[in-house]
Protein backbone atom coordinates (compact mmCIF):
# COMPACT_ATOMS: atom_id res chain seq x y z
CA UNK A 1 0.00 0.00 0.00
CA UNK A 2 1.28 3.48 -0.89
CA UNK A 3 1.30 6.93 1.28
CA UNK A 4 2.86 9.63 -0.19
CA UNK A 5 2.93 12.91 1.40
CA UNK A 6 4.39 16.48 1.41
CA UNK A 7 6.16 17.90 4.01
CA UNK A 8 4.07 18.57 6.77
CA UNK A 9 3.06 22.57 7.58
CA UNK A 10 1.32 23.22 10.92
CA UNK A 11 -0.97 26.12 10.85
CA UNK A 12 -2.87 26.98 14.66
CA UNK A 13 -2.26 23.22 15.77
CA UNK A 14 -3.79 21.62 12.54
CA UNK A 15 -1.60 19.43 9.90
CA UNK A 16 -1.74 20.47 6.25
CA UNK A 17 -0.49 17.99 4.00
CA UNK A 18 -1.45 17.81 -0.01
CA UNK A 19 -1.18 13.66 -0.61
CA UNK A 20 -1.17 10.77 -2.89
CA UNK A 21 -4.13 8.70 -1.46
CA UNK A 22 -3.43 4.95 -0.87
CA UNK A 23 -6.06 3.67 -3.02
CA UNK A 24 -4.81 3.93 -6.88
CA UNK A 25 -7.21 4.75 -10.06
CA UNK A 26 -7.86 1.81 -12.72
CA UNK A 27 -5.40 4.04 -14.36
CA UNK A 28 -2.80 3.25 -11.76
CA UNK A 29 -2.30 6.86 -10.52
CA UNK A 30 -3.17 7.97 -7.88
CA UNK A 31 -5.51 10.45 -6.13
CA UNK A 32 -4.35 13.97 -5.12
CA UNK A 33 -5.40 15.35 -2.12
CA UNK A 34 -5.40 18.06 0.25
CA UNK A 35 -4.78 16.61 3.77
CA UNK A 36 -5.92 18.66 7.32
CA UNK A 37 -5.30 16.48 10.98
CA UNK A 38 -6.38 18.39 13.55
CA UNK A 39 -7.54 16.97 17.34
CA UNK A 40 -6.40 13.52 15.92
CA UNK A 41 -9.11 13.88 13.45
CA UNK A 42 -8.48 13.87 9.27
CA UNK A 43 -10.51 15.17 6.26
CA UNK A 44 -9.66 14.53 2.88
CA UNK A 45 -10.30 16.81 0.23
CA UNK A 46 -9.62 16.02 -3.52
CA UNK A 47 -8.54 17.96 -5.82
CA UNK A 48 -8.98 17.83 -10.02
CA UNK A 49 -5.67 16.05 -10.09
CA UNK A 50 -3.83 12.16 -9.90
CA UNK A 51 -0.56 11.49 -10.18
CA UNK A 52 2.01 8.50 -10.80
CA UNK A 53 5.13 7.92 -8.07
CA UNK A 54 7.44 7.80 -10.96
CA UNK A 55 6.05 11.86 -11.49
CA UNK A 56 5.38 12.85 -7.89
CA UNK A 57 7.57 14.56 -5.04
CA UNK A 58 6.48 13.67 -1.39
CA UNK A 59 8.86 16.68 -0.02
CA UNK A 60 6.72 19.30 -2.42
CA UNK A 61 3.53 18.13 -2.38
CA UNK A 62 3.85 18.99 -6.08
CA UNK A 63 4.47 17.74 -9.39
CA UNK A 64 8.27 16.59 -10.32
CA UNK A 65 8.08 17.94 -13.45
CA UNK A 66 7.68 21.84 -13.12
CA UNK A 67 7.91 21.99 -16.98
CA UNK A 68 5.64 19.65 -17.71
CA UNK A 69 3.06 20.30 -15.08
CA UNK A 70 3.36 23.55 -14.48
CA UNK A 71 -0.67 25.05 -14.31
CA UNK A 72 -1.03 21.91 -12.37
CA UNK A 73 1.45 22.45 -9.66
CA UNK A 74 0.43 26.32 -9.95
CA UNK A 75 -3.13 24.98 -8.81
CA UNK A 76 -2.12 22.98 -5.81
CA UNK A 77 0.05 25.88 -4.18
CA UNK A 78 -3.10 28.38 -4.72
CA UNK A 79 -4.60 25.26 -2.92
CA UNK A 80 -2.29 24.67 -0.17
CA UNK A 81 -2.69 28.26 0.09
CA UNK A 82 -6.45 28.58 0.82
CA UNK A 83 -6.56 25.95 2.97
CA UNK A 84 -3.37 27.82 5.50
CA UNK A 85 -5.80 31.10 4.98
CA UNK A 86 -8.36 29.56 6.53
CA UNK A 87 -7.03 27.69 9.29
CA UNK A 88 -5.62 31.31 10.35
CA UNK A 89 -9.23 32.97 9.92
CA UNK A 90 -10.63 30.05 11.85
CA UNK A 91 -7.97 30.35 14.62
CA UNK A 92 -8.50 34.47 15.16
CA UNK A 93 -12.54 33.91 15.63
CA UNK A 94 -12.73 30.27 17.06
CA UNK A 95 -8.90 29.44 18.87
CA UNK A 96 -11.31 25.27 19.18
CA UNK A 97 -12.36 25.46 15.86
CA UNK A 98 -13.38 22.08 14.18
CA UNK A 99 -12.80 20.30 10.94
CA UNK A 100 -16.18 20.78 10.22
CA UNK A 101 -15.79 24.78 10.52
CA UNK A 102 -12.84 24.03 7.95
CA UNK A 103 -14.80 22.31 5.80
CA UNK A 104 -17.50 24.48 5.81
CA UNK A 105 -15.24 27.22 4.79
CA UNK A 106 -13.52 25.37 2.78
CA UNK A 107 -15.98 24.02 0.80
CA UNK A 108 -18.37 26.11 0.59
CA UNK A 109 -17.70 29.72 1.80
CA UNK A 110 -14.91 30.31 -0.12
CA UNK A 111 -16.15 28.61 -3.45
CA UNK A 112 -17.87 30.58 -5.47
CA UNK A 113 -19.65 27.69 -7.31
CA UNK A 114 -21.18 25.93 -4.40
CA UNK A 115 -22.30 28.99 -2.50
CA UNK A 116 -24.38 29.71 -6.11
CA UNK A 117 -27.73 29.88 -5.26
CA UNK A 118 -29.39 29.07 -8.71
CA UNK A 119 -26.52 25.83 -8.73
CA UNK A 120 -27.85 24.59 -5.16
CA UNK A 121 -31.31 24.92 -6.25
CA UNK A 122 -30.71 23.25 -9.94
CA UNK A 123 -29.52 20.32 -8.05
CA UNK A 124 -32.17 20.28 -5.89
CA UNK A 125 -35.38 20.10 -8.67
CA UNK A 126 -33.01 17.27 -10.37
CA UNK A 127 -33.19 15.18 -6.89
CA UNK A 128 -37.19 15.97 -6.86
CA UNK A 129 -37.01 14.81 -10.79
CA UNK A 130 -35.62 11.52 -9.41
CA UNK A 131 -37.26 10.81 -6.39
CA UNK A 132 -40.73 11.47 -8.63
CA UNK A 133 -41.81 14.27 -7.31
CA UNK A 134 -42.21 16.04 -10.52
CA UNK A 135 -45.12 18.50 -9.32
CA UNK A 136 -42.62 19.96 -6.29
CA UNK A 137 -39.70 19.99 -9.79
CA UNK A 138 -42.20 21.76 -11.46
CA UNK A 139 -43.24 24.39 -9.32
CA UNK A 140 -39.50 24.73 -8.02
CA UNK A 141 -38.53 25.15 -12.01
CA UNK A 142 -40.99 27.95 -12.46
CA UNK A 143 -40.00 29.77 -9.54
CA UNK A 144 -36.09 29.02 -10.41
CA UNK A 145 -37.13 31.24 -14.16
CA UNK A 146 -38.98 33.89 -12.27
CA UNK A 147 -35.96 34.80 -9.78
CA UNK A 148 -33.43 34.11 -12.85
CA UNK A 149 -35.50 36.81 -14.82
CA UNK A 150 -35.46 39.33 -11.78
CA UNK A 151 -31.51 38.82 -10.75
CA UNK A 152 -30.78 38.97 -14.67
CA UNK A 153 -28.59 35.63 -14.90
CA UNK A 154 -27.67 32.74 -12.17
CA UNK A 155 -24.67 35.01 -10.29
CA UNK A 156 -26.42 35.19 -6.81
CA UNK A 157 -24.94 34.04 -3.42
CA UNK A 158 -26.73 32.59 -0.63
CA UNK A 159 -26.10 35.39 1.09
CA UNK A 160 -27.05 37.90 -1.03
CA UNK A 161 -30.91 36.57 -0.41
CA UNK A 162 -31.88 38.78 2.55
CA UNK A 163 -34.66 40.88 3.74
CA UNK A 164 -34.55 43.78 0.94
CA UNK A 165 -33.73 41.09 -1.90
CA UNK A 166 -36.79 39.38 -0.66
CA UNK A 167 -38.87 42.29 -0.93
CA UNK A 168 -37.65 43.56 -3.98
CA UNK A 169 -38.09 40.05 -5.63
CA UNK A 170 -41.90 40.40 -4.22
CA UNK A 171 -41.96 44.15 -5.79
CA UNK A 172 -41.22 42.88 -9.47
CA UNK A 173 -43.53 39.90 -9.48
CA UNK A 174 -46.66 42.23 -8.12
CA UNK A 175 -45.27 44.53 -10.90
CA UNK A 176 -46.05 41.40 -13.74
CA UNK A 177 -49.08 40.99 -12.35
CA UNK A 178 -48.58 38.55 -9.51
CA UNK A 179 -50.99 37.85 -6.38
CA UNK A 180 -50.82 37.18 -2.95
CA UNK A 181 -51.16 33.52 -3.22
CA UNK A 182 -48.75 33.27 -6.48
CA UNK A 183 -46.36 35.51 -4.99
CA UNK A 184 -46.35 33.28 -1.96
CA UNK A 185 -45.58 29.75 -3.74
CA UNK A 186 -42.48 31.54 -5.49
CA UNK A 187 -40.81 32.84 -1.63
CA UNK A 188 -42.32 29.17 -0.33
CA UNK A 189 -40.06 27.82 -3.23
CA UNK A 190 -37.16 29.38 -2.09
CA UNK A 191 -37.68 29.15 1.96
CA UNK A 192 -37.36 24.91 0.62
CA UNK A 193 -33.86 25.27 -0.86
CA UNK A 194 -32.65 27.49 1.62
CA UNK A 195 -34.34 24.77 4.85
CA UNK A 196 -32.27 22.03 2.56
CA UNK A 197 -29.12 23.94 2.03
CA UNK A 198 -28.99 24.69 5.92
CA UNK A 199 -29.92 21.43 6.89
CA UNK A 200 -27.16 20.07 4.36
CA UNK A 201 -24.71 22.03 6.15
CA UNK A 202 -23.98 23.64 2.75
CA UNK A 203 -24.55 27.20 4.71
CA UNK A 204 -24.81 28.78 8.02
CA UNK A 205 -28.17 29.26 9.45
CA UNK A 206 -27.60 32.87 10.68
CA UNK A 207 -27.92 34.12 6.95
CA UNK A 208 -32.06 32.59 6.83
CA UNK A 209 -33.56 35.28 5.39
CA UNK A 210 -37.17 34.02 6.28
CA UNK A 211 -36.76 35.36 9.71
CA UNK A 212 -37.30 38.76 9.14
CA UNK A 213 -39.18 38.34 5.40
CA UNK A 214 -42.29 36.77 6.51
CA UNK A 215 -44.48 34.71 4.09
CA UNK A 216 -47.71 34.34 6.07
CA UNK A 217 -48.38 38.04 5.22
CA UNK A 218 -49.02 36.76 1.90
CA UNK A 219 -52.40 36.03 2.53
CA UNK A 220 -54.31 35.72 -0.50
CA UNK A 221 -57.55 37.93 0.11
CA UNK A 222 -59.67 36.79 -3.26
CA UNK A 223 -63.00 35.04 -2.11
CA UNK A 224 -62.59 31.32 -3.24
CA UNK A 225 -65.23 30.25 -5.61
CA UNK A 226 -68.12 27.97 -4.21
CA UNK A 227 -71.22 26.20 -5.70
CA UNK A 228 -74.27 26.16 -3.53
CA UNK A 229 -76.37 22.94 -3.64
CA UNK A 230 -78.72 23.99 -6.05
CA UNK A 231 -76.38 24.59 -8.42
CA UNK A 232 -74.42 21.32 -7.97
CA UNK A 233 -77.60 19.75 -8.43
CA UNK A 234 -78.03 21.20 -11.64
CA UNK A 235 -74.85 20.21 -12.99
CA UNK A 236 -75.87 16.34 -11.90
CA UNK A 237 -79.42 16.90 -13.43
CA UNK A 238 -77.96 18.08 -16.78
CA UNK A 239 -78.85 16.10 -19.88
CA UNK A 240 -75.53 14.76 -21.42
CA UNK A 241 -77.01 13.17 -24.41
CA UNK A 242 -75.76 16.06 -26.94
CA UNK A 243 -72.78 16.38 -24.91
CA UNK A 244 -70.88 13.73 -24.56
CA UNK A 245 -67.49 15.88 -25.15
CA UNK A 246 -68.17 17.50 -21.76
CA UNK A 247 -69.02 13.35 -19.54
CA UNK A 248 -65.49 12.69 -17.98
CA UNK A 249 -65.45 16.47 -16.87
CA UNK A 250 -68.53 16.18 -15.17
CA UNK A 251 -67.79 13.09 -13.95
CA UNK A 252 -64.84 14.05 -12.17
CA UNK A 253 -66.17 17.28 -10.90
CA UNK A 254 -69.31 15.38 -9.20
CA UNK A 255 -66.89 12.43 -8.19
CA UNK A 256 -64.68 14.53 -5.98
CA UNK A 257 -67.70 16.36 -4.63
CA UNK A 258 -69.14 13.40 -3.21
CA UNK A 259 -66.06 12.37 -2.29
CA UNK A 260 -65.13 15.14 0.41
CA UNK A 261 -63.45 17.33 -2.10
CA UNK A 262 -60.89 15.08 -3.79
CA UNK A 263 -58.44 16.63 -5.59
CA UNK A 264 -57.47 15.69 -9.24
CA UNK A 265 -53.87 14.49 -8.15
CA UNK A 266 -55.62 11.89 -5.82
CA UNK A 267 -58.54 11.20 -8.27
CA UNK A 268 -56.17 10.40 -11.69
CA UNK A 269 -53.92 8.09 -9.17
CA UNK A 270 -56.94 6.18 -7.89
CA UNK A 271 -57.12 2.32 -8.43
CA UNK A 272 -59.94 -0.42 -8.84
CA UNK A 273 -57.95 -2.00 -5.93
CA UNK A 274 -58.92 0.98 -3.60
CA UNK A 275 -62.52 1.02 -3.74
CA UNK A 276 -63.42 -2.07 -1.30
CA UNK A 277 -67.15 -3.02 -1.02
CA UNK A 278 -69.28 0.45 -0.46
CA UNK A 279 -65.90 2.10 0.45
CA UNK A 280 -62.98 3.90 -1.07
CA UNK A 281 -59.79 4.06 0.93
CA UNK A 282 -56.87 6.19 -0.15
CA UNK A 283 -53.63 8.28 0.80
CA UNK A 284 -53.86 11.63 -0.12
CA UNK A 285 -50.60 12.78 -2.42
CA UNK A 286 -50.09 16.45 -0.67
CA UNK A 287 -51.06 15.67 2.99
CA UNK A 288 -50.20 11.45 2.98
CA UNK A 289 -53.01 11.29 5.33
CA UNK A 290 -55.42 8.01 4.87
CA UNK A 291 -59.02 8.87 4.16
CA UNK A 292 -62.02 6.21 3.83
CA UNK A 293 -64.92 7.42 2.41
CA UNK A 294 -68.51 5.97 2.49
CA UNK A 295 -69.41 5.44 -1.58
CA UNK A 296 -72.87 7.53 -2.15
CA UNK A 297 -74.83 6.33 -5.00
CA UNK A 298 -73.73 9.35 -6.89
CA UNK A 299 -70.01 8.00 -6.90
CA UNK A 300 -71.32 4.05 -7.50
CA UNK A 301 -73.20 4.90 -10.26
CA UNK A 302 -69.96 6.63 -11.42
CA UNK A 303 -67.95 3.93 -10.83
CA UNK A 304 -69.97 1.50 -12.39
CA UNK A 305 -69.70 3.87 -15.98
CA UNK A 306 -66.51 3.39 -15.93
CA UNK A 307 -66.49 -0.07 -14.85
CA UNK A 308 -68.53 -0.73 -18.13
CA UNK A 309 -66.23 1.87 -20.00
CA UNK A 310 -62.58 0.60 -18.92
CA UNK A 311 -59.94 1.28 -21.20
CA UNK A 312 -58.23 -2.18 -19.69
CA UNK A 313 -55.69 -0.30 -17.18
CA UNK A 314 -55.90 -0.58 -13.05
CA UNK A 315 -56.62 2.91 -12.81
CA UNK A 316 -60.55 3.96 -12.00
CA UNK A 317 -60.83 7.06 -14.41
CA UNK A 318 -58.98 7.26 -18.22
CA UNK A 319 -56.69 9.72 -17.48
CA UNK A 320 -53.08 7.75 -17.36
CA UNK A 321 -53.20 5.80 -20.70
CA UNK A 322 -51.58 2.97 -19.53
CA UNK A 323 -49.94 0.56 -16.63
CA UNK A 324 -46.34 0.88 -15.25
CA UNK A 325 -46.09 5.33 -16.42
CA UNK A 326 -43.17 7.10 -15.26
CA UNK A 327 -43.82 10.24 -13.03
CA UNK A 328 -42.47 12.29 -15.76
CA UNK A 329 -45.52 10.87 -17.84
CA UNK A 330 -48.04 11.21 -15.23
CA UNK A 331 -47.07 14.78 -14.37
CA UNK A 332 -47.66 15.36 -18.76
CA UNK A 333 -51.01 13.50 -18.37
CA UNK A 334 -52.13 15.44 -15.11
CA UNK A 335 -51.68 18.86 -16.69
CA UNK A 336 -52.97 17.89 -20.50
CA UNK A 337 -56.51 16.51 -18.69
CA UNK A 338 -56.68 19.19 -16.12
CA UNK A 339 -56.70 21.95 -19.09
CA UNK A 340 -59.03 20.27 -20.47
CA UNK A 341 -60.86 19.33 -17.45
CA UNK A 342 -60.82 23.65 -16.53
CA UNK A 343 -61.87 24.42 -19.90
CA UNK A 344 -64.86 22.10 -20.30
CA UNK A 345 -65.69 22.84 -16.83
CA UNK A 346 -66.04 26.47 -18.19
CA UNK A 347 -68.70 24.93 -20.84
CA UNK A 348 -69.98 22.72 -18.15
CA UNK A 349 -71.33 26.29 -16.19
CA UNK A 350 -72.92 27.92 -19.59
CA UNK A 351 -75.15 25.28 -20.06
CA UNK A 352 -76.16 24.34 -16.54
CA UNK A 353 -76.74 28.57 -16.33
CA UNK A 354 -74.28 29.10 -13.80
CA UNK A 355 -73.12 32.32 -13.75
CA UNK A 356 -69.58 31.41 -11.24
CA UNK A 357 -66.10 30.17 -12.87
CA UNK A 358 -66.06 26.63 -12.40
CA UNK A 359 -62.43 24.92 -11.59
CA UNK A 360 -61.47 21.48 -10.59
CA UNK A 361 -61.10 22.74 -7.14
CA UNK A 362 -64.16 24.34 -6.85
CA UNK A 363 -65.76 20.98 -5.92
CA UNK A 364 -63.59 20.92 -2.84
CA UNK A 365 -65.30 24.28 -1.99
CA UNK A 366 -68.47 23.50 -2.44
CA UNK A 367 -68.39 20.30 -0.96
CA UNK A 368 -67.43 22.31 2.58
CA UNK A 369 -70.29 25.16 1.38
CA UNK A 370 -72.85 22.55 0.94
CA UNK A 371 -72.53 21.02 4.07
CA UNK A 372 -72.23 24.44 5.81
CA UNK A 373 -75.59 25.54 3.75
CA UNK A 374 -77.20 21.87 5.59
CA UNK A 375 -76.23 23.05 8.90
CA UNK A 376 -73.32 20.55 9.80
CA UNK A 377 -71.70 21.88 12.53
CA UNK A 378 -68.23 23.73 11.99
CA UNK A 379 -66.60 21.81 14.32
CA UNK A 380 -67.08 18.90 11.72
CA UNK A 381 -66.15 20.91 8.98
CA UNK A 382 -65.17 24.25 9.83
CA UNK A 383 -65.30 27.35 8.49
CA UNK A 384 -61.05 27.48 7.57
CA UNK A 385 -61.61 24.71 4.98
CA UNK A 386 -60.81 26.03 1.50
CA UNK A 387 -61.58 29.31 3.00
CA UNK A 388 -59.06 31.02 5.59
CA UNK A 389 -56.68 27.94 6.58
CA UNK A 390 -56.85 24.84 4.64
CA UNK A 391 -54.19 22.91 6.34
CA UNK A 392 -55.69 23.11 10.22
CA UNK A 393 -59.01 21.11 8.59
CA UNK A 394 -57.12 19.07 7.03
CA UNK A 395 -55.27 17.99 10.55
CA UNK A 396 -58.49 18.31 12.08
CA UNK A 397 -60.69 16.06 9.80
CA UNK A 398 -57.91 13.34 10.02
CA UNK A 399 -58.67 13.04 13.76
CA UNK A 400 -62.43 12.72 13.36
CA UNK A 401 -64.34 9.34 13.31
CA UNK A 402 -65.09 8.31 9.52
CA UNK A 403 -68.36 7.67 10.51
CA UNK A 404 -69.37 11.12 11.44
CA UNK A 405 -68.43 12.29 7.96
CA UNK A 406 -69.92 9.69 6.12
CA UNK A 407 -73.02 11.31 7.82
CA UNK A 408 -72.67 14.48 7.11
CA UNK A 409 -71.82 13.51 3.38
CA UNK A 410 -74.96 11.59 3.30
CA UNK A 411 -76.70 15.26 3.53
CA UNK A 412 -75.65 16.11 0.12
CA UNK A 413 -78.03 13.88 -1.22
CA UNK A 414 -81.00 15.36 0.07
CA UNK A 415 -83.08 17.75 -2.32
CA UNK A 416 -84.55 20.74 -1.17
Amino acid sequence: MLYLCCTQENVTMASIKVILRKKPLKSGAYPICLRITKDRKTKFFKTLFDAHVSDWDSNSGTFKNNTKFIQENRLLQKIKTKAFRICSQLQVENEYFTLHDFEMAFRFKSNPTANNFFSFWKDLIEDMMVAGRTGNAKANREGYKALKKFNSGTNLRFDEINYAYLSKFENHLRSRGGTDGGISVRMRSIRTVFNVAIARDRISSEIYPFHKYKISKLKSRTNKRALDISEVNRIFDVDMTDLPHLVDSRNYFLFSFYTRGMNFADMLKLKWEDIKSDTILYTRSKTKGNFIIKILPPVKEILDYYRTNSIGTQYVFPILLSDGMTPVQIEYRKAKTLTKFNRDLKEIAAVCKIDKLITSYVARHSFANCLKQKGVATDIISESMGHQNLAVTQAYLKDLDSSVLDDASMLLLERG
